[in-house]
């Protein structure tokens, strides 16, 4: 199965989604957001890690703001 990717100006949206659930300074958001910002390998992988590592609440409710 191929993973989905996202791209740089929806990991940004993300981010700032997760900035407003789990607070700027959390981990994952700082990851997002230097992954928005540089774009390296690296980041986008840190980026991915956190995010799924985060409780599945948390992880809904940023996806859900990025439909909106």
């Amino acid at each position: 199965m191929e993973e989905a990717t996202i791209d740089r100006a929806a990991m940004g949206r993300l981010a700032k989604a997760l900035a407003f659930i789990c607070g700027p300074d959390h981990p994952t958001t700082v990851a997002l957001k230097a992954a928005a910002e540089n774009g390296s390998e690296q980041d986008i992988k840190k980026a991915r890690t956190l995010f799924l590592g985060l409780k599945q609440g948390d992880r809904r409710a940023a996806l859900a703001m990025l439909a909106d």
